[in-house]
């Protein structure tokens, strides 16, 4: 068939793109607040389980090491079977762990469905990033990627909003059986409406040979700087802020600080509200000035650090409240930075690559906040519930992973340019 017959491709971006890419970011949505959920029940959990600091640690270090240990073959199961097959599976792990958390009998089971539901979350937001990458032209990048994490944020609002306020009301097994339901509703959108990519931008086929197609896409996505650097920053940006919101947030406010559970609530939704307005401004920046990626990254790591340090070394028994609010405000900035590390990684590999380099990438901020709460909850234990010195763990991990940040940002830059040189000479070389 001459070129002359063939349909023209539909242009990228408009309202069919956003409808297909909205059910892949609902997907992301139900997908958080089963993910932190948790962070307003712990004290249930450990009422209901009859579990001390550790144990109740577990919970969610078990989540994030099933969703980090996942990323990389989630990124080659994307690149190879394409975003809604991915999306399917995970969303059906996700529900069953979710309504196996609520009707689960014993710590042990309890346990298993965590893990579950981590295997089906890991699922969701490489296949949203490469969904919008599918569906949406490259200059959008950086935009689709903090919108996305915006209304993972709202997801984590959910949570903080309304999954604490019916804990209260209705207790523990209707709270979670409720609310997965939600993930019943966007399983069937997503059979009915999703599409992996629009007509006339079909990929080319890839040819996958077993083990040995593996082991190239992960070591040539490692070999670029871009990934690596991206996983660094995404690692020392997340952390801070997931192990606040996910985990030791509460417990911190209240049995810390003082303070009852409806303002200790207060301020955990203020850190998803700063969120959403700051992945806003650093999408719309980052598109704008691309430069601005590092300073941005670098400056939320100072700033976190900063307010982490004066909040547990206040030189008295509670901080005062300004001092919190300004914590949870900056703390709310380490999100959206945690996506910059995508805006590295994207430019330096190919779209076949892309999946497996996202995951990677993403692998970053869950190992941090993976060994941040495992960390604070045996110092918790070790020290008599000493919050000052266990959350001094988080220092450690944001020097390693500055160290890194700045041994890999020349190199990931020269190598970009040197991309951006060999797309450009492609692109005068195509025959028109």
């Amino acid at each position: 068939m001459s070129s002359a017959t063939l349909p023209a491709p539909q242009p990228l971006g408009g309202r069919r793109a956003a409808f297909v890419w909205g059910i892949g970011v609902g997907v992301y949505f139900v997908a958080v607040i089963f993910r932190t959920s948790l962070g307003v029940a712990g004290l249930d959990a450990a009422d209901r389980f009859h579990v001390n600091a550790s144990a109740l640690s577990t919970f969610s270090i078990l989540q994030l090491l099933v969703y980090a240990g996942m990323q990389i073959p989630v990124g080659l199961m994307v690149d190879r079977l394409g975003t809604k097959k991915v999306l399917v599976l995970g969303t059906v792990l996700f529900t069953v762990g979710q309504l196996g958390f609520a009707l689960s009998p014993s710590y042990a089971t309890a346990l298993g469905s965590r893990a579950l539901l981590g295997c089906g979350d890991a699922m969701t937001f490489i296949s949203v990033l490469r969904l919008g990458s599918r569906w949406f032209p490259a200059k959008h990048g950086p935009m689709i990627g903090q919108v996305a994490a915006l209304f993972g944020m709202a997801g984590n609002l959910v949570s903080t909003i309304f999954i604490a306020r019916a804990l209260h009301d209705i207790g523990w097994t209707g709270t979670f059986v409720g609310s997965s339901l939600a993930g019943v509703a966007v399983l069937v959108l997503l059979l009915l409406f999703l599409r992996d990519h629009p007509e006339g931008h079909e990929p080319p086929p890839a040819h996958h040979a077993g083990a040995a197609f593996v082991r190239r896409q992960i070591a040539e996505s490692w070999h670029e700087p871009g990934t690596r650097l991206g996983m660094w920053v995404h690692f020392t940006t997340q952390f801070p802020a997931m192990v606040f919101l996910l985990l030791w947030g509460m417990p911190f406010l209240v049995e810390a600080q003082g303070l009852d559970r409806g303002t200790a609530g207060g301020l955990l939704t203020l850190v998803v509200l700063s969120n959403m307005v700051v992945g806003l401004v650093y999408g719309q920046l980052i598109a704008r000035h691309h430069a601005a990626r590092l300073p941005l990254a670098l400056g939320t790591v100072g700033a976190t650090a900063l307010m982490w340090a004066a909040t547990i070394a206040y030189p008295a028994p509670h901080a005062p409240m300004w001092l919190l609010v300004t914590l949870c405000l900056v703390l709310g900035a380490c999100g959206p930075a945690s996506m910059i590390g995508f805006d590295f990684s994207r430019p330096a590999n190919p779209p076949e690559r892309q999946g497996t380099a996202s995951g990677i990438t993403n692998m970053g901020g869950f190992i941090a906040s993976m060994t941040t709460l495992l960390a604070v909850g045996v110092l918790l234990d070790a020290t008599g519930d000493n919050y000052r010195i266990a959350f001094s763990s988080v220092f450690f991990l944001e020097v390693l992973g500055l160290v890194q940040i700045l041994r890999l940002r020349t190199r990931a830059q020269r190598r970009e340019r040197e991309h951006l040189v060999a797309s450009r000479v492609e692109a005068v070389h195509v025959p028109v």
